[in-house]
């Protein structure tokens, strides 16, 4: 699917069919527009460098970051002007993602325009992954 066709949804996350494996994700990647684009490839490389027997998925226009193909520790979200990084298990991170959800045991992450901090997300990618994580 060429990144021109896909359809950006509300927020500019962009519209990918739900598929497993690196190419879906990939897809996903490429769709992304401006200036998050270079962040989720960013974040998408750290999460492979710490973490390389990681799955990936997308469902609901989110890639998922997992371990077995069916539980997942991490997913990304493009919204206006940031990017979400979901932790199922934020919440037995050390130091905490800095907002909380709803969702119990669920802590997001928000990157902004010039604000990836690559040493702040190893420190939680490794540690998240050794985590019970979510199924999906």
């Amino acid at each position: 699917m060429s990144a021109s066709r896909v359809k950006l949804l509300s927020g500019d996350n962009p519209q990918i069919p739900k598929g497993f494996g690196e190419e879906p994700v990939t897809a996903y990647i490429a769709a992304v527009p401006g200036w998050k684009q270079d962040i989720v490839r960013q974040v998408d490389r750290l999460i492979v460098a710490a973490v390389p027997e990681v799955k990936k998925a997308v469902k609901w226009n989110t890639p998922l970051y997992g371990l077995d193909g069916s539980i997942w520790f991490l997913s990304l979200h493009c919204f206006k002007t940031y990017l979400r990084l979901t932790f199922f298990r934020g919440t037995d991170l050390d130091p905490l993602p800095e907002k909380s959800s709803k969702v119990l045991g669920v802590r997001y992450h928000d990157i902004g325009e010039g604000a990836f901090d690559s040493e702040r997300l190893t420190a939680w990618i490794h540690p998240a992954a050794l985590l019970p994580g979510e199924k999906m």
